[in-house]
């Protein structure tokens, strides 16, 4: 479905992206997993034309993306829950997840939409009415996930999703995130909480200064030395 073939991005003259490489096949949850600064932030931005690359090629479906806005890219089903969830914070909840499918012709099929979103997550639908800065972060995390989904993706990208957050309520991203798995959404997951990432994940990349240093099923990369002692603390 997402294929990024030989990706190089830099900022002004310092590279951050190196020959980034990597496949999401549909109805997959791949994990981009690494350190702070690593380069996961930039694949994503780049993936969705918030960033133009050096060089390389971005497929999406098969069609060569790279020069399409990323208003064109979202239409296509590309969507983007950012890293810092970057909610409207004097908006209400419904007025954040009516913004997600601002782009859509079919704006009368909005207010299903948002129901459906508030279906799977209840806390949302208690506070449909409420300002979105004044939730907790895990709810606004939810918020940010949920106006993505309102867009109707083929393919979800979420940018640390759990960051910031207390352990319970990365669990309950977790399961959210394997939920949209097993209803069948494409996920591309970029997270510095490997644990986490590789326990939701089908296949793994492993993202060190801009250049993808090991790819593998989950299974297998959990089991690598390099990946427990650089990221599961053992």
């Amino acid at each position: 479905m997402l294929e990024l073939e030989r990706i190089s991005v830099s900022y002004g003259k310092r590279p951050v992206l190196r020959e980034v490489s990597l496949t999401v096949g549909a109805g997959e949850v791949v994990a981009l997993v690494g350190a702070n600064a690593a380069g996961k932030t930039t694949t994503l931005r780049t993936i969705m034309g918030l960033k133009q690359p050096a060089s390389g090629i971005i497929r999406f479906h098969g069609e060569d993306v790279i020069r399409l806005s990323t208003v064109e890219r979202v239409r296509r089903g590309l969507a983007l829950a950012p890293e810092g969830r970057q909610i409207f914070p004097k908006f209400t909840v419904e007025e954040n997840l009516l913004m997600g499918g601002y782009h859509r012709a079919d704006r009368n099929h909005l207010q299903s939409d948002i129901a459906r979103v508030c279906a799977t997550f209840p806390r949302l639908n208690e506070r449909r009415k409420q300002k979105a800065g004044s939730m907790s972060g895990g709810e606004q995390q939810m918020l940010a996930i949920g106006r993505a989904l309102i867009s109707r993706p083929r393919c979800l990208l979420l940018d640390e999703p759990t960051l910031g957050l207390a352990p319970i309520i990365v669990e309950e991203i977790s399961s959210i995130v394997r939920k949209l798995a097993t209803d069948g959404m494409t996920l591309l997951l970029a997270e510095q909480n490997a644990a986490m990432a590789l326990s939701v994940s089908d296949r793994a990349y492993v993202l060190e200064s801009g250049s993808i240093s090991l790819a593998g099923e989950t299974t297998v990369l959990k089991e690598t030395e390099a990946v427990h002692r650089l990221y599961l603390g053992a």
